[in-house]
C-alpha cells in the first residue's frame, strides 16, 4: 500500500491513480461517450457497450420487477405473469392490471387475483359501472364484489 500526498484535497491516503486519492480519483473519473447499441443515442458508456439506462433495462428489469411485485403485492414474478396475460372479460393483452376480487389488498391467493384491462378495471372500482362488470366476471367463473360509494 503505497501513501502519496493527493494533488486535489492535499491528504495523505493511499494511491489510486494519477497522483489522487480514491476519492478525489472516482470525482475526476468520467467514463468514455458511445453509442449505444440499443438505442443509438450518445451518452457516457455503462456496461456491454450500452448506456447506462438501457444496461439495467436489458440486463436487471426482470429482477427489478420481481422485486417490484414482491413488495408491492406480495406475490411471486411468475404468478403476477400468469394472472396478467389478458383481461379475463375482453381478452385484451396489451396492459393489464391485477385486481383482487375481494377488493382486499392482503389477500393474495390464486383464486382472489385476476387480470383485467385498464378499462374494465377503471369500471370494476366505479360505482356506476361495478354492477355491468361482476356480471361480466361471473360468466367467466369468477365472483368479485361490487364496488360501493
Amino acid at each position: 500500500m503505497k501513501l502519496i500526498k493527493c494533488k486535489s484535497c492535499g491528504l495523505e491516503a493511499e494511491h489510486a491513480g494519477k497522483g489522487f486519492c480514491k476519492r478525489c480519483y472516482r470525482k475526476q473519473y468520467k467514463s468514455p461517450m458511445i453509442i449505444c447499441k440499443n438505442c443509438g443515442k450518445e451518452r457516457r458508456h455503462k456496461a456491454f457497450g450500452l448506456c447506462g439506462t438501457c444496461h439495467i433495462k436489458i440486463n436487471h428489469y426482470d429482477t427489478n420487477k420481481a422485486y417490484n411485485y414482491m413488495k408491492w403485492h406480495n406475490i411471486p414474478l411468475e404468478l403476477y405473469r400468469k394472472k396478467t396475460k389478458s383481461c379475463e372479460i375482453c381478452g385484451f393483452d396489451k396492459v393489464v392490471d391485477l385486481h383482487h376480487l375481494d377488493m382486499n389488498k392482503k389477500n393474495n391467493s390464486k383464486e382472489n387475483l385476476v387480470g383485467l384491462c385498464p378499462n374494465h378495471h377503471k369500471m370494476l372500482h366505479n360505482y356506476r359501472f361495478s354492477k355491468e362488470i361482476v356480471i361480466l366476471l361471473a360468466k367467466n367463473g369468477f365472483k368479485a364484489k361490487i364496488s360501493v360509494l
